[in-house]
């Protein structure tokens, strides 16, 4: 009974890693397709640049997140560390992006990118860590 409750948790855990992450992309692609078609002409070419950035790095981690969660080496524990990572990672790089150039102050959201850049180095980290040790 104990291994079924734990495949069950497993699953749970797996499926919404990878329900969210399935959101994270439709997400990125209605973004991508918003800043090529309706905000080119209202932001200047350094915003544009930027905003394509925070979806460009959003669809890498989306990426990454469906094969660290359907590689099936990794303990859930080490799945859910990375997703969570890179989870925040999209939420502080990649957000504090859409909300600059939706009209918040830079100045007030300075650290928030670079927060979510170290997010997104120590989900990548741990998952290479992750790899090289045997699970």
């Amino acid at each position: 009974m104990i291994k079924f409750k734990f495949v069950t948790k497993f699953l749970r855990n797996m499926n919404k890693n990878l329900a969210i992450t399935s959101f994270l992309g439709a997400l990125t692609i209605v973004l991508g397709a918003f800043g090529a078609h309706a905000l080119q002409e209202t932001l200047t070419i350094n915003e544009l640049k930027s905003f394509e950035t925070a979806v460009r790095y959003q669809m890498y981690h989306v990426i990454a997140l469906l094969i660290v969660n359907m590689y099936s080496k990794l303990n859930i524990k080490t799945k859910n560390t990375i997703s969570y990572l890179f989870f925040a990672g999209i939420f502080f790089f990649s957000g504090s992006i859409y909300a600059i150039t939706f009209g918040v102050n830079s100045k007030s959201i300075w650290f928030v990118t670079p927060l979510g850049g170290l997010f997104f180095i120590l989900g990548w980290l741990k998952m290479g860590f992750s790899f090289l040790k045997k699970e």
